[in-house]
C-alpha cells in the first residue's frame, strides 16, 4: 500500500493543537502510523514528507484558534498538494455550517467535538478503505494501457478475446472477405476497423452501413447510389457506399437483414466487382474490402431460405466469432474503468473510480448487452453520481450475493438460471442456434423464442 512505513502501517496525520487530545489520538489507532503536528508549518511539512492517506483537521488553529481560518488555509494547502488525500474534519458545537464548506472546498468527511473515538475510528478506517479502492482503481486505469490494448484500441485482458484480435491481424494483410459473428454490442464494427487500420488499404476509406437501421426500399440506393430522376425524391445524383468504399473497406453490419433481392444485387458485384447505380446505364469498377457483421445464425436462415448460400460462401472466407463479455472474464471491470475515465473526463471530473460493491457488481453481472450496455450504464452513472465513487447502486446492479435471493418468486429464479445456461451454450456453439438447441435438448423453435424472451438474441 502507497503511504507505508517499513512496519507496512497505513499514514495518519493528525493536526490538532491540544497535546492531550494529540496523545490520545495517537493511541487510539496501534495499526496506523501516526503523525500528530499542531500547526500549519508542521502540517505542510508532515504531508510533504510522510504522504498520508487520511488527515483529521482540527479548523480552530493558532494563530486563530477561535475561527477558522488557519484550518481552512491547511486544508486548501492539502487540497493543492495531494488532492487524493482523504481530510476528516473536526466539527465543534454549532460549527456544523464550516464543516460543510470544508467539504465543499474537498473535505472528505467531518466528525463531531468533543471526539468519541469509536465514531471517528470508523470514518478513518472508512476514508482509508476509500484510499485503497481509488488506488486499485488508478492502478487497473494504467494497465488499461497499451497491455491490455490489441489491434490498437481494442482494450481487453481475456485470452478468448486475445485470440479473436490475434486472428483479425493474421487476416488482416489477405484481401479475403471477413464475416464477424458475436451478440449486438461485442464490438463488432471496433473489430472491423482494426482490420481495417491493420491491412494494406488502411490509407482508403473505412466506410460503414447498419443494414438493420435502414428501410428496405432505401437500402439499395444507400448501397448502390443513384442517378438523378431515377425515382421519386432522387434530386440528385449520389454515390452508394459501396463507391465511398473505393481503394478500402466496406463494413455491412446486420449481413442477415438484407433483403433476398438485394442479396442477388450484392452478389452480382461482388462477382464482377462492377455496379450500376439505380437509373443508371454505366458500369462502375469498385476495388473495395467487404468485411460482414451480423448476430444472426446465417446457416439456419440458408436452410430456412432467407438468406443466399453462394452469397453467404463469397462473405465468409473467413468467419472469426466474437465471444460475449460474460464469456470473456476480467474483461468487464478493465473496460468499466476504461469507460469511466473516459466519461468522467468529458463529463464529470469528482468522478475518480469504482466502490467496491460496484466492482464486484461488474463482475458478476451477466451482461446481456454486452459491451454496449456496460459502457451505458457507466455513462449514466458517471452523470449521475453525486460522489467521487460510483457505486452499485449508481450503476442500477443488484447486489451479486443477492442475485437469487432477490428474485421476486421461483418463477424469476427459475428464469435467471435458464438464460445463464443458454447464454453458456450459446457461446459453446460458437453462435450456432442448431448445436446450441441440439446442446440444450430442445427444438429451433424454443430456443430462439427462448432467446426473444430473454432477450438474447441482439
Amino acid at each position: 500500500m502507497a503511504g507505508k512505513k517499513g512496519g507496512g502501517l497505513p499514514k495518519l496525520l493528525v493536526i490538532e493543537d491540544d497535546p492531550g487530545l494529540q496523545t490520545q489520538l495517537k493511541w487510539a489507532w496501534d495499526d496506523f502510523d501516526v503523525t500528530c503536528v499542531g500547526d500549519r508549518d508542521a502540517a505542510i511539512t508532515a504531508l510533504r514528507s510522510e504522504a498520508p492517506d487520511v488527515v483529521t483537521l482540527d479548523l480552530g488553529l493558532p494563530p486563530d484558534p477561535d475561527g477558522t481560518s488557519e484550518g481552512f488555509a491547511i486544508l486548501d494547502a492539502i487540497m493543492e498538494l495531494k488532492p487524493d488525500t482523504k481530510v476528516i474534519i473536526a466539527s465543534g458545537h454549532g460549527a456544523h455550517e464550516s464543516a460543510l464548506q470544508a467539504i465543499e472546498r474537498g473535505a472528505y468527511d467531518f466528525y463531531a467535538k468533543p471526539v468519541k473515538i469509536e465514531e471517528l475510528s470508523l470514518i478513518v478506517r472508512r476514508a482509508l478503505n476509500l484510499c485503497e479502492i481509488e488506488r486499485e482503481n488508478r492502478t487497473l486505469s494504467a494497465r488499461t494501457g497499451e497491455e491490455s490494448r490489441v489491434l490498437g484500441t481494442l482494450i481487453t485482458s481475456a485470452p478468448e478475446m486475445v485470440r479473436v484480435a490475434r486472428t483479425i491481424e493474421r487476416v488482416a494483410p489477405a484481401d479475403v472477405s471477413v464475416l464477424l459473428l458475436g451478440a449486438s454490442g461485442t464490438g463488432k464494427e471496433l473489430l472491423a476497423r482494426g482490420l481495417h487500420d491493420a491491412s494494406p488499404r488502411r490509407g482508403g476509406a473505412f466506410v460503414a452501413i447498419n443494414c438493420a437501421a435502414i428501410p428496405e426500399h432505401l437500402l439499395e440506393s444507400e448501397l448502390f447510389g443513384h442517378e438523378k430522376g431515377s425515382f421519386t425524391g432522387a434530386t440528385s445524383t449520389r454515390e452508394g457506399k459501396i463507391e465511398m468504399a473505393e481503394g478500402g473497406t466496406l463494413f455491412l453490419d446486420e449481413l442477415g437483414d438484407i433483403p433476398l433481392a438485394l442479396q442477388a444485387k450484392l452478389l452480382r458485384f461482388l462477382q464482377e466487382r462492377t455496379l450500376e447505380r439505380i437509373g443508371g446505364r454505366k458500369s462502375i469498377a469498385i476495388d473495395t474490402r467487404i468485411v460482414c457483421a451480423t448476430h444472426r445464425d446465417l446457416q439456419a436462415m440458408i436452410a430456412e431460405g432467407t438468406f443466399r448460400e453462394d452469397l453467404y460462401y463469397r462473405l465468409a472466407e473467413i468467419v472469426v466469432t466474437i465471444p460475449s463479455l460474460a464469456d470473456r472474464p476480467g474483461d468487464a471491470p478493465l473496460l468499466a474503468r476504461h469507460f469511466l475515465h473516459k466519461f468522467a473526463g468529458e463529463m464529470n471530473p469528482k468522478v475518480t473510480g469504482f466502490s467496491s460493491d460496484a466492482l464486484a457488481a461488474i463482475d458478476a453481472w451477466p451482461w446481456p448487452g454486452n459491451v454496449r450496455e456496460l459502457e451505458n450504464r457507466v455513462k449514466r452513472a458517471v452523470i449521475m453520481s453525486d460522489g467521487k465513487v460510483v457505486s452499485a447502486e449508481d450503476l442500477d446492479l443488484a447486489d451479486p450475493d443477492d442475485e437469487i435471493v432477490s428474485a421476486l418468486n421461483l418463477k424469476a429464479a427459475r428464469e435467471q438460471a435458464d438464460r445463464r445456461v443458454i447464454r453458456h451454450a450459446l457461446s459453446r456453439s460458437e453462435g450456432n442456434i442448431s448445436s446450441t438447441a441440439r446442446m440444450l435438448g430442445i427444438s429451433r423453435p424454443t430456443l430462439y423464442d427462448l432467446m426473444k424472451q430473454y432477450d438474447l438474441s441482439g
